[in-house]
C-alpha cells in the first residue's frame, strides 16, 4: 500500500464519526456522534478577531445542539423534552442564519 493510500485510509478512519453521523442506531451513538462532530468543527483555526471567532464557534456550537435535539426527537419518549428539543432546533436554526448573515457582511 502506498503512503497516499495509507494516508487516505487514516483520514477516513479519523473522520468516520463525522462522515457517518446519520448512521447511529441508538440515542447514545447519535449523541456521541453529534458531540464529536461539534468538537471537530470547533477546532478550526481562529482568526484572532474576537467577533469573527465568536460567530464561527457559535455556529458549530448551535449545530451541535441541533444535532443532539434531532437525536432526542428520534429516540426520546418524554414529551416535555421532545418539545424542548424542537424549541432548540427552531431557535438555534434562526441564530445560525443570523450568525452566517453577520459573517457574510464581515468577510
Amino acid at each position: 500500500m502506498t503512503f497516499k493510500a495509507l494516508f487516505a485510509a487514516a483520514l477516513l478512519v479519523m473522520m468516520a464519526p463525522v462522515a457517518f453521523a446519520d448512521h447511529a442506531t441508538t440515542a447514545q451513538e447519535a449523541y456521541q456522534e453529534a458531540m464529536d462532530k461539534m468538537m471537530k468543527e470547533m477546532q478550526k483555526p481562529m482568526s484572532g478577531d474576537a467577533d469573527k471567532d465568536y460567530a464561527m464557534m457559535m455556529i458549530s456550537h448551535h449545530q451541535g445542539a441541533i444535532d443532539m435535539s434531532e437525536a432526542e426527537l428520534k429516540y426520546g419518549k418524554n414529551e416535555t423534552l421532545r418539545a424542548m428539543a424542537q424549541k432548540v432546533i427552531d431557535a438555534q436554526t434562526k441564530e445560525i442564519k443570523e450568525l452566517k448573515d453577520w459573517q457574510a457582511a464581515h468577510p
